[in-house]
């Protein structure tokens, strides 16, 4: 670490901070960003019918979003060090505010595509600049009840989400989707300016524009190759090229980081065995949560024949459950380490997923209910957790770094698993067809869906496996030189 950054570092006093009105400002910031995200795909239908357009026109509306964080979210460490905790979290809500008065108001699709990408960039802002703070404002003992609370507000937002939506759009219409986060999102900005405080660290680093170039191109390749995957064939010549460009981009990339003096994204991060190895876990289970994320409302409104409100319904307890374990965990956390939380929490997630390799089109709501909120439980006892464990073993200066690699490799976690998943469910369906040419069309989602719940087992077992290995670190001084 460089003497300059040393000094930056000293002359920031978090001690003397309030932490409870700057957590308050992140949580109602993330909240209104993340209930927003999830707001929306349950209006796809009406979107289709006003505007016209086909379901892979409208499918934009997530795949932009996905693509403009995993393009932003690696240079927000970058970011970080130029401008200041209060600069960067109003910018991001105002771009957030701005995006969402422009969908509220669209009079035609591209219009709302253009307010969607710049609610993408506030969000994309946000999420590491979250994290990062509370890494700084609080000492390790204490950051799992903190990640816990910033946990519940994550998990939240997805359960009340999609019934939330269903509601507002049988009642009223799908602008007030929009219209109805409006002053949530000015009311964030508004206390934020009270009482958000500078916490990060200006080492202002020298710009590497060719970095940032090429970070755009090989993780945003790689978002929009997988989602364009996950939307048709794996074989179609837009998806091999970007995933092929994509992937040399990024190798470029981390050979440009591991040799620069000031890396725009540091992976020397990687040298710390614990944030290795609980990047690879979080990006295997992200892998498998966007498995049940993206099949269950397929399973509950394709054979099931729910509305999307019914199914909204159905998944709202389990994500409630989740929302409530977060700041739980974040204190057993704090506690008695992550080992005692990790494998049991990845035991649960195995067992939901195995008994959902049973489900079948006369499952019970209620069957479905409990296989969601027992892999729920699980995930919660796992991912703040072991976030908090892998950014624990690095020095301060690295938390820019270590949140934005987070948080860049659950966006191409998430990009991959879609598709993969997707992918493996139609392999399953068309192999039905083919040994039942007038087989039930729910029989058929159902044997594509066991396909994917298999794999999203055996997926699941190599978190497993690398979760035996996590345990409890110490945090490093930043004095010390290390393996920084």
């Amino acid at each position: 670490m460089n003497v300059s950054s040393e000094a930056a570092n000293a002359s920031i006093d978090v001690s003397k901070l309030k932490r409870g009105p700057i957590v308050a400002a992140l949580v109602i910031g993330a909240f209104v960003a993340i209930l927003n995200e999830t707001l929306l795909n349950i209006a796809f239908p009406d979107l289709m019918k006003e505007f016209a357009i086909t379901p892979a026109t409208i499918q934009w509306l997530s795949t932009s979003y996905m693509l403009v964080i995993g393009i932003l979210v690696p240079v927000t460490a970058l970011l970080q060090q130029w401008f200041t905790t209060r600069q960067m979290f109003l910018t991001a809500m105002i771009l957030f505010l701005i995006g969402t008065v422009i969908c509220g108001a669209a009079p035609i699709f591209s219009v709302l595509l253009v307010g969607r990408v710049i609610q993408a960039l506030g969000t994309g802002l946000m999420l590491p600049v979250m994290m990062n703070t509370i890494l700084v404002i609080y000492p390790p003992e204490k950051r799992g009840g903190a990640m816990g609370m910033i946990g519940l507000v994550i998990m939240f937002g997805p359960a009340i989400g999609p019934t939330l939506a269903g509601l507002i759009i049988d009642q009223l219409d799908w602008r007030w989707l929009f219209f109805l986060v409006i002053p949530l999102a000015a009311f964030s900005v508004i206390f934020a300016a009270v009482y958000l405080r500078n916490v990060s660290d200006l080492t202002k680093p020298r710009v590497d524009l060719l970095s940032i170039m090429l970070s755009s191109i090989g993780f945003g390749g790689i978002v929009y190759g997988f989602s364009k995957a996950g939307e048709g064939s794996w074989t179609a010549p837009e998806v091999v090229w970007t995933i092929v460009v994509g992937g040399i981009a990024v190798l470029l990339f981390i050979i440009r980081q591991l040799v620069a003096a000031e890396p725009i994204l540091n992976l020397r991060a990687f040298k710390y065995p614990m944030f290795a190895l609980v990047t690879v876990m979080m990006l295997v289970l992200m892998m498998t949560l966007f498995s049940t994320m993206i099949l269950l409302p397929l399973f509950l409104q394709t054979a099931l024949m729910m509305t999307a409100f019914k199914a909204g319904l159905t998944l709202m307890p389990g994500g409630i459950i989740n929302g409530v374990m977060a700041p739980i965990s974040g204190k057993l956390f704090d506690k008695f380490g992550p080992r005692v939380l990790v494998i049991p929490g990845l035991i649960l997630v195995l067992i939901a997923l195995w008994l959902f390799t049973g489900i079948s089109v006369q499952t019970s709501t209620g069957h479905v209910v409990t296989l969601h909120i027992i892999l729920l439980i699980g995930i919660s006892l796992v991912m703040m957790p072991a976030q908090t464990t892998g950014l624990n073993q690095l020095p301060r200066h690295l938390y820019p770094h270590g949140t934005a690699i987070l948080n860049t490799l659950q966006q191409v976690a998430g990009a991959i698993g879609t598709a993969l998943f997707i992918s493996i469910m139609s392999s399953g369906t068309k192999n039905y067809y083919a040994a039942n040419p007038k087989g039930d069309p729910a029989e058929g989602l159902v044997a594509g869906l066991h396909n994917a719940f298999v794999i999203a087992f055996w997926i699941g077992c190599i978190a497993l496996i690398i979760g035996f290995f996590i345990k409890r670190v110490q945090a490093p001084q930043e004095g010390e030189k290390g393996l920084a």
